[in-house]
This record gives structure tokens, C-alpha cells and sequence, in this order.
């Protein structure tokens, strides 16, 4: 469940800090308190886009901390797989700092990526945005809904059918190679042949040309290393300042002493070690410098043989290796190219197997969608008499396709009629917004008793709907929060009577300066809220009693 939510420098808020409870925590306020803020701030600690001016006026940075506890082992462990830590407790703490320059997520105080943040929101939130239920209006969404619904069964045959797909896809485009004209074929077999033979003639090593660099730089260099050299051997072997003489000055000098003192025998003997070091030293560079002869015909052939290294990696390979790759690719090309037709042959009866093998595996796939297509639209009529749809009628029609697909060959559609006499449409020729919002609701709450997520968010839910209706979605609410932490952004006095836990968002000026504020009401500020939630200009004591009327009957719906 989401513990908490810390937000600071975001926007309109300055610093706020909420602790939520696990069963129907309803956030309401005045339209432009800043509702929007609030669930915003949660997608983007879940690694939303960011933009650079939700930094609030005078701040350098925005901050959004979330506090998750995972109750769960089994999740816990897998959680941990993907290498994002855990406390022991099952806590986790998502921060994002945003500044002007740049984006910072932390997991439990370690650095995290955008791609493990979204991984880890998967296992913990589920969130419903204001217009999400429009994706019901296009087809293809229907698809992932009830592959959702079908679970670890379905889950299973498609990683399956997404490998042999690429597979096929992959045997397909190399066959359609093939298919061209004998002159185009030619073309490729000669090219192919040509660049073989360029690269067989240059007789490369692995390794040679880094080699040869090393030695071009040494020698290109010559004369600068040797003139350092000789410098360096002056000052060190030669000459009456040199380093060599003037150490045998100091050694003369400490052994005509050390008879009287054992310290200064140490030190003749120390340097004695240094004159020695010092004359080899001197050996060393002076064979160096005997070495360094320039020659002018085996640097002219060090950097024609250079530039065709060089000149292969830039048409083939960026390395050695990979240009001898690239070669033996070319093999397989000019031998395939050769042997066309019994290449081609191959191909085809390979791709036919392999069409075989797929058309079996998508059977598979539509068996499973067909079966649990039936236990879903059983669930979601259900799910929906209980949003008031009175005498409503829901279908979901799997239709199999000639095409293969890496997900199949199905074509999944809603079907629905919610008035008597109407003959089952597409779903998004006939819902309206706020019959759209209501069967995302049915579900979401049907997928809910599926899935492991713990935490649901509903941004504005209510959308296009009242009355009796509103009642429904109340209870449906009510009844989900008893098996999910369930967070509710709404108007209605209805959805907000049901709440375990009652938020107020408001906005204030403060110093000049507006701020959106979060807090956690107790029973008689939530009556407050709820009277003002019901259209009353005046708080009254009459408007409190049908406000604390309204809770109660809440109370017994949830019972």
C-alpha cells in the first residue's frame, strides 16, 4: 500500500506531507484547489515527464517523495530480482528530485533509472487517470484488457508465440532476398565476391593495427624522443653539472666520515645505492637512444599498411574483428547466392514448418482468450448491473483473423447494449462519457480480484454521472477498498460519504504567494466538507445532519 506521499517545491505546493490509510481514502476540494497536483505528483515520482517549470517560482528544485510497504513475501522476492532494493519491513522509498538541469530518481536511497522506477510501479499502484476510459473507444485496447484478465496462462503460450514470431519474420525477409531477378542476383554475388577478396588479400591479424599505431606514433616522434633523451642524459651522465658527478661529490664526501658516526655510513650507504640505480639508469637511456634510428622506407610501409587497416574498418568494421566478421558473413552470402535455388527451397520449406508451428501456437492462444473471454463478460455483466446499468447486455466477441501476429491471429471487441430492444454494438459506437467511466470501473474492479497491485487510484472517476448512479459507484468503491487500498479524487458527496479516510485540498495565499495545501480531516471537518460538497452557499446545522445523514447510509451500504 502506498504510506505516504511528501511533495515539495511542485508547482502550487510548497511543502506537504500525507499519510493514507489501506481502505477508501477520498481526496475532495473547491474545482482549482489543485486536486490534479496532488495525483500528478504521484505519476511523476512513478517516472512521468517533467517538465522543468513544475519547479515552484523562487525554488531550485522539486521533490516528490512515495512511501510504499509491501506486505506480501512472495512480491517481495520478486521485487528484488529486479535488483531494487527492499527494507527488511517490506518499505520502499521512491524519491525524484527535479531540477532545471536534471532528473534524479532514488530507490531506498539508491540511484534508480527511469526503466526500474515503471518496472517496480507495476507490482504497487494502479492508476485510473481522468480520461483513460476513453481507451475503450479504440479496439485494440480490448485486446490487452482481456489478456490481462486471462493471466499467467495466456502470458506463457505468448512469450512463446513472440519468439517463434520473430523468428518467422525474420525466415520470411531473408526468403524475400531471394525472390529478385537473376541480374539483380549477379549484382549481389559479384559485389559480395569483390569485398571477400578485398579483405582475403590484405591478409589480416587481430590486433595489428593497434600494434602498428604504437609503433607509427613511436616513430613519427623520433626525433623529439631522442632529442628529450639526449637532454635527459646530460643532465643525468655527462658534463661536469651533471647528476652523475655531482652524486659521486656527496658519496666521496659522506664516506670520508662514516668511521666516526654509524648514521652517516647509512646515509653513504643509501647513497651509494642511488649512484648505482643513477649509472644504470644512464646504461638504459643511452641504449634507448642507440635504438632509435629512423627508417625512412619501413615508416613509408607502416603507414601504407595503416591506411589500409584503416580504409577496410571504415568500409566494413570499426575494429579488425569485426571486419573478419564481416568476411565470413560474406562467405555465407556468396555461398548462398551460388546455390540460390536449393537455398531457396530450404527456405520455403522452413517457413512453411515454421507457419505451421505459428498457426498452432496462435489456435493455442485464441483457445485460452475464447474461454476466459466467457468468465470475463459473465463477471462484467455482473460488475455493471451493480453500476446501475439496468438491463444491460455485454459481449465479447474473439474473432480469428488470416493474419499472424506476434500476439496471435485474434481480433478482440467489446460488445454492449445498455437499453432494452438495442442490438449489440461496438463499445465505443455507443457508450457515453459517463457510461465510458463506469465500465472502466466494472473493469477495473473485475480485473482487481486477478491481480496482485495493492494500490488503485481513480482520478475524477465520477465523471458524467449522479444520483442513483453516483450511489452505485459508491458501494462498488466501498466494496473494492475492502481487498485493495483504493485513493479517489471526486465531487460527488456521494463517493466522498463512503470514505475510510477523508482528504480536503485547498488553496490559500500566503505571503503574497498562492499555496495548495493537503490535509486529513476528522469527523466533523468531513461532515463540514461533505455539506459543502452537497451545494450549500451556508454551512448550516440542518446541511451537517444531511451530511452526517449521508455518512451513515454510506456505512450501511459498505456493511
Amino acid at each position: 500500500m502506498l504510506v505516504s506521499l511528501h511533495v515539495k517545491n511542485l508547482a502550487l505546493i510548497s511543502e506537504t506531507e500525507v499519510t493514507f490509510g489501506e481502505g477508501l481514502n477520498i481526496l475532495s476540494g473547491e474545482t482549482g484547489a489543485g486536486k490534479s497536483i496532488i495525483i500528478g505528483s504521484i505519476n511523476l515520482a512513478l517516472g512521468a515527464r517533467a517538465d522543468k517549470d513544475l519547479i515552484r517560482t523562487g525554488a531550485d528544485y522539486a521533490l516528490v517523495e512515495l512511501v510504499f510497504q509491501v506486505t506480501e513475501e512472495a512480491m517481495r522476492e520478486e521485487i528484488k530480482a529486479l535488483e531494487i532494493p527492499v527494507e527488511e519491513d517490506g518499505i520502499i522509498i521512491i524519491q525524484r528530485k527535479i531540477q532545471t538541469s536534471r532528473n534524479l530518481f532514488k530507490i531506498c536511497g539508491e540511484t534508480a533509472t527511469t526503466k526500474q522506477i515503471k518496472a517496480l510501479s507495476e507490482f504497487l499502484i494502479d492508476i485510473h487517470g481522468q480520461h483513460e476510459h476513453q481507451s475503450l473507444l479504440y479496439k485494440k485496447n480490448h485486446m490487452e484488457i482481456l489478456d490481462a484478465f486471462s493471466g499467467e496462462a495466456l502470458a506463457v503460450i505468448k512469450s512463446e508465440l513472440k519468439e517463434k514470431y520473430q523468428l518467422y519474420a525474420a525466415t520470411k525477409k531473408e526468403l524475400a532476398a531471394f525472390c529478385v531477378d537473376d541480374g539483380t542476383k549477379a549484382k549481389e554475388l559479384s559485389l559480395a565476391e569483390f569485398e571477400f577478396q578485398e579483405i582475403e588479400e590484405a591478409g589480416l591479424t587481430v590486433g595489428e593495427d593497434e600494434e602498428l599505431e604504437r609503433e607509427y606514433r613511436r616513430m613519427a616522434n623520433s626525433r623529439q624522443i631522442v632529442e628529450a633523451a639526449d637532454k635527459a642524459y646530460q643532465l643525468t651522465a655527462n658534463g661536469d653539472q651533471s647528476a652523475a658527478e655531482a652524486v659521486g661529490y656527496a658519496l666521496r664526501e659522506l664516506r670520508s666520515v662514516e668511521g666516526y658516526d654509524d648514521r652517516a655510513r647509512e646515509l653513504a650507504d643509501e647513497l651509494e645505492n642511488i649512484d648505482a640505480l643513477l649509472n644504470d639508469f644512464n646504461r638504459e637511456i643511452s641504449e634507448y637512444m642507440s635504438d632509435m634510428e629512423f627508417d625512412g622506407e619501413q615508416f613509408n610501409q607502416m603507414e601504407e599498411r595503416l591506411n589500409l587497416l584503416n580504409h577496410l574498418k571504415l568500409k566494413y568494421g570499426a575494429s579488425i574483428q569485426a571486419v573478419l566478421q564481416y568476411q565470413e558473413a560474406l562467405g555465407q552470402k556468396i555461398e548462398k547466392l551460388r546455390n540460390a535455388d536449393v537455398y531457396k527451397a530450404q527456405l520455403e520449406t522452413k517457413l512453411a514448418d515454421m507457419h505451421t508451428k505459428l498457426k498452432s501456437l496462435c489456435q493455442k492462444a485464441s483457445k485460452v482468450r475464447s474461454k476466459e473471454a466467457a468468465k470475463l463478460q459473465k463477471d462484467m455483466i455482473a460488475a455493471l448491473t451493480d453500476l446501475n446499468f439496468l438491463d444491460v447486455k455485454f459481449e465479447i466477441q474473439v474473432r480469428q483473423k488470416e493474419e499472424l501476429t506476434a500476439i496471435g491471429f485474434d481480433d478482440v471487441e467489446f460488445m454492449i447494449s445498455t437499453n432494452p430492444g438495442e442490438p449489440l454494438k461496438s463499445l465505443g459506437n455507443v457508450a457515453s462519457g459517463g457510461e465510458l467511466s463506469r465500465i472502466m470501473l466494472a473493469i477495473k474492479t473485475v480485473l482487481a480480484s486477478r491481480d496482485r497491485i495493492p494500490t488503485m487510484i481513480f482520478d475524477e472517476i465520477d465523471t458524467g454521472i449522479s444520483g442513483k448512479t453516483a450511489w452505485k459507484v459508491s458501494e462498488k468503491l466501498g466494496r473494492l477498498s475492502q481487498s485493495h487500498q483504493i485513493i479517489c479524487i471526486t465531487h460527488l458527496p456521494q463517493i466522498a460519504a463512503m470514505a475510510d479516510d477523508h482528504y480536503k485540498i485547498a488553496k490559500q495565499a500566503v505571503k503574497n504567494k498562492t499555496v495548495t495545501d493537503i490535509v486529513h480531516m476528522e469527523e466533523t471537518e468531513a461532515v463540514d466538507e461533505l455539506a459543502r460538497m452537497l451545494g450549500s452557499d451556508e454551512i448550516t446545522d440542518t446541511v451537517r445532519e444531511n451530511a452526517r445523514e449521508l455518512i451513515a447510509t454510506a456505512r450501511k451500504k459498505k456493511v
